[in-house]
């Protein structure tokens, strides 16, 4: 059964733990399934996850659109194996956090972003967008020693607002209540990637 599908959301909205629950469901209920996640722990992935905050933005998002041609080649892979590939984040972090990240170099940053993605991505067949409230998110991820530049709230409000402008206007998206319990949320994400076979 060859499905892509896509987790997203802002830092604080359970989409690892959800994206993880959704894939060890499928693999206990007996369906050919594969976890992965962006930045990759590719060499490219590694460097993105170690110096994120000290590169410049258009470094940074050219580290994570190197990242992905490299991912997308190994996703194909699977999905002509006629795998469930299970992904948290794609492109869509990257058109949401790098959009807010260039709207002061950029005039259009989101334009830019897919202009330079197009010949390269694999458009998920549904992505699952985990919506919260930042200050909620906030105090989920309070515990963590040091907050990324990519946790602190302003920033996380422009990231929020793009991502809701981007399911908006695409419908492989579905936005779902991050405040739902994770396992009613797992429950939704199988049921609808399942579809008539989960019945």
């Amino acid at each position: 059964m060859k499905r892509f599908v896509t987790f997203e959301g802002i830092d604080g909205s359970g989409k690892s733990t959800i994206s993880k629950g959704v894939y060890d469901a499928l693999k206990d209920r007996g369906y050919d399934v594969v976890f992965t996640f962006e930045p990759t722990d590719s060499n490219i992935g590694k460097c993105l996850e170690k110096g994120i905050a000290d590169f410049d933005p258009l470094t940074t998002t050219f580290l994570f659109i190197a990242d992905r041609i490299e991912h997308v080649k190994i996703i194909k892979k699977w999905l002509k194996q006629e795998k469930i590939v299970i992904c948290d984040r794609y492109m869509d972090s990257t058109y949401a956090y790098q959009s807010a990240q260039l709207e002061s170099i950029l005039p259009s940053p989101l334009d830019f972003l897919k202009n330079i993605s197009e010949d390269f991505i694999l458009v998920p067949d549904r992505t699952f967008l985990f919506d919260i409230d930042v200050k909620d998110a906030l105090t989920r991820i309070k515990d963590r020693n040091n907050l990324e530049s990519f946790e602190r709230e302003d920033f996380l409000r422009k990231v929020r607002e793009n991502y809701l402008n981007l399911a908006e206007s695409d419908k492989r998206f579905i936005i779902l209540d991050a405040k739902e319990s994770i396992e009613q949320l797992i429950e939704i994400c199988i049921r609808d990637i399942l579809g008539d076979a989960g019945n």
